[in-house]
Parts: structure tokens; sequence; C-alpha cells
């Protein structure tokens, strides 16, 4: 097979990985990532197009051959990159791993989202979902809410557009603070009132062609910015893969309840997706519930995912856009991954960028890789620009050995406010 020429769309970590191991690949000729960070350009060339600017991208992909765009983030995803492919002649040909606009609604739209699990008799929190035209109803939907009551943004709202309230005072005052007060412009235009469930989350991972699915690696990720999941908020503070308590009686149950109806139901209902599927889950008393889809890979999972994938990924997102997944069958790295990642003073609010990052000269351990979230290259230095600025992923014969090997990393690396969470996995160790 001719080796193919691949546009990365993305600057993230989860890029840098996907770059990472793409370049590794006998089947890319040439590797793009728009826009990239210091990290992905050691993978490919970086090009300074915006994701989600079309017209920017139609004209790179024609001018430099492109066989192959792969979508990292959501956002160029739910304004509808893929249908933009598909609407030119020009473009009709260019295999493009995502899923069109209105399959693209599974993470667009949590009421979208809902109604679909709904319609699959796929497992989920209940829910009912409230605007403008029916909010006295809400109100008073709550003022009956068990607690803790789970508010989301119906809207993509850069991940804080779920809260979950310990009181009927609190989940009121949010309920007014969304469809009143605009807190989350338009993405909180509708809102869904979710049953709070109790357990442990992890993520599930699938490529799908539309008929059939090849499973990757799970991961679980830490969201919370303080030690033992205290704070606020933030993208992602780091992750571990394998998950223990994903044997394998519970990720039967997660194939047949939840991967295979979801699979399904798009085919069913002729929703075109060619690309990754997210499943954001919790198991409850060990059953697995959906909380989330999202229609690309998670940030900083990604980081431990795609290490434990030794088979060609490349070859891989080719079965995907010619329909061929069935005929793929991955080879897994049975030891751990985990990630850390380091992030800029005041993170998740506020925060500075422009310090120099200094360390990575100097590593040389094996089985050490530092992914790139959040930086570039100013006056010939690697410098920080972005909250979230790097991962240091290793991998070990347990999470507790590879947990520690990413820390001693870290304590090589250095930049002004830098700070990370040295408790990464800790449930596990």
């Amino acid at each position: 097979m001719k080796p193919i020429r691949i546009l990365l769309l993305g600057s993230g970590g989860r890029e840098h990985a996907i770059a990472w191991k793409i370049s590794q690949s006998k089947n890319c000729e040439k590797l793009y990532i728009a826009p990239g960070n210091a990290g992905t350009d050691t993978c490919g060339e970086n090009i300074d197009i915006a994701v989600s600017d079309f017209l920017g991208i139609q004209s790179f992909c024609l001018r430099e051959h492109i066989d192959m765009v792969i979508v990292g983030p959501e956002e160029p995803l739910v304004k509808g990159i893929y249908d933009y492919f598909q609407s030119d002649a020009a473009l009709r040909n260019i295999a493009l791993i995502g899923p069109s606009k209105e399959a693209a609604r599974l993470e667009g739209s949590k009421a979208f989202a809902k109604a679909f699990m709904l319609r699959h008799n796929i497992p989920t929190a209940s829910y009912r979902e409230f605007d403008a035209n029916n909010y006295e109803e809400g109100v008073e939907y709550l003022r009956e809410h068990s607690i803790p009551i789970v508010l989301k943004a119906d809207g993509l709202a850069g991940g804080k557009g779920v809260i979950i309230c310990n009181n009927h005072v609190e989940a009121m005052a949010e309920f007014e603070l969304m469809l009143q007060h605009a807190k989350f412009g338009e993405a909180g235009e509708k809102v869904v009132v979710e049953e709070f469930l109790q357990g442990i989350e992890l993520s599930v991972f699938v490529l799908t062609d539309g008929k059939d699915y090849v499973l990757l690696p799970e991961a679980k990720d830490y969201k919370r910015i303080g030690e033992g999941d205290h704070g606020l908020n933030t993208g992602g503070m780091g992750a571990v893969s394998p998950v223990p308590f994903a044997d394998g009686e519970f990720m039967e149950k997660v194939r047949q309840r939840i991967i295979e109806p979801t699979v399904r139901g798009l085919r069913e209902e002729k929703l075109d997706y060619k690309g990754f599927i997210f499943f954001g889950l919790i198991n409850v008393g060990g059953e697995p519930f959906v909380i989330e889809y999202n229609c690309r890979m998670g940030d900083p999972e990604t980081e431990v995912v795609i290490p434990r994938i030794k088979s060609d990924l490349v070859e891989t997102f080719l079965a995907v856009s010619q329909q061929r997944v069935s005929e793929i069958k991955l080879d897994i790295d049975h030891r751990a991954a985990t990630t850390v990642m380091a992030v800029s003073a005041g993170y998740p609010g506020p925060y500075e960028k422009g310090f120099e990052i200094e360390g990575l000269d100097v590593l040389n351990e094996d089985d050490v890789i530092v992914f790139h979230s959040g930086t570039r290259m100013f006056d010939g230095k690697l410098v920080t620009d972005g909250g979230r600025v790097l991962t240091v992923t290793a991998y070990g014969e347990n999470i507790v050995k590879a947990v520690n090997r990413s820390n001693k990393i870290m304590e090589f690396i250095y930049f002004t406010g830098m700070y990370y969470r040295k408790d990464i996995g800790y449930e596990f160790c």
C-alpha cells in the first residue's frame, strides 16, 4: 500500500499523542498538524490553520494532496466538518476520521444523547430537560428532586457545563443562572437535570466505521485540581490505563449493554460515523451506566491509551475509512501506562503564559514520553502557552510503578508556577 499524506487537526496533548503514534507508521508519507504545538512539531509539520477554519483546511488539503484528515477536538466535528467535506466534490475522496454533524450531537447536545440512549435501552441516569419555556416547571421539579442533583448545559461548554448540587437552594440558583442569566451562553439555553449516580468513573473508547467497532484500552482520568480529588474541575490532571476494576466480566457488560447498542443505534438511525466514540461511564456496584458520550478521544486519557496500542494506528484509521474495522485486531501492550499533567499557576482559573520550560533536554529515561499540551517556541526557547502545559507518560508493570516513574521524571521539569498532582491513580496504589 502506498503511504498516505495526513492532516491532523488540534493543538493539545491528545493531538501530540496521536501525532507521535502516526509518525511511527510506515503507512504515513507526510504528517501535518494544524495548528499543533511545540511537541507535535517534532512528529510532523505544524500548519497555522485554526481547527474550525474549514475554508483554510479545504485549500490546504487540495494544495498538499492530503489523503486523510483526522479530527482531534470536538468543535469542528460539532460544527460539521465531515458534512463540509462530503458536500464538496473536490474533498469527498479525502478520508475524514470523525462523525457527521448529526452524529456529533451525541456530544454536542446532552438532550440528544439522553434521548438516543433512551431509544436504544442504553443504561444511563434518569433525567428531564428544561428551557426558558418550561422554566417554572423545572423549578418545581428541582424542589422535589432527591439530593445531590446534576445540572448539565445541553451544548458544549468547554468542560465546565456540568454542576453537581448538594442542596436544593444551590440547584435552583444554578438553574436560574443557566436559563435566566445565560451562565453558559448558548450552550445553556437548554438544561438537562439528571439523577446523581454514586460510583467510580472510567472512560472507554472505540473506533467505529459505522458498522463494526474495535475496542481500545480503557482509562480513568482525574478532573479535580487538588490531591484526593478535591477542588475545582479541570480539563484533566492525569490518567491511568488499564483500570483495575474493568475486568472481563465488567467489560462484557459494557460491550453488550452499551457499546453494541450504541453502534447498532447509529446504524439504524443512519447516522454517518467513522471515528472515535468516547463512553464516559460510571461503575455503580458492578453495573455500567453512561454519563456522557464524546465524539473524539479524551485528554489526558489519550496520553495513556495511544501509547498502549502497539498496532499501526494509520492502518486502523484506513480500515475505519474503508469500513473494514471487522478485519482489525489491535495488539495492546500488557503494561500499565500513567500520565501526570503539569499546569500553570492559577489554573483552572486565570494564569500567565510565556514561562520558559526547563529540564526536558536532559531526559533520557526508557519507557517515558513527554506529551505537550500548551507549549510553543519563542526566541528559540520552549515556553508555556496554556493552563495545561505538558504530561509525563510512563509505562510500568503496574499502576504503582508507572505513576512513580511519571512523578520521578516530573521532578526534573521546571517552569515558574508549575503544579502537578502527585497522587494520580491513588485509589489503585
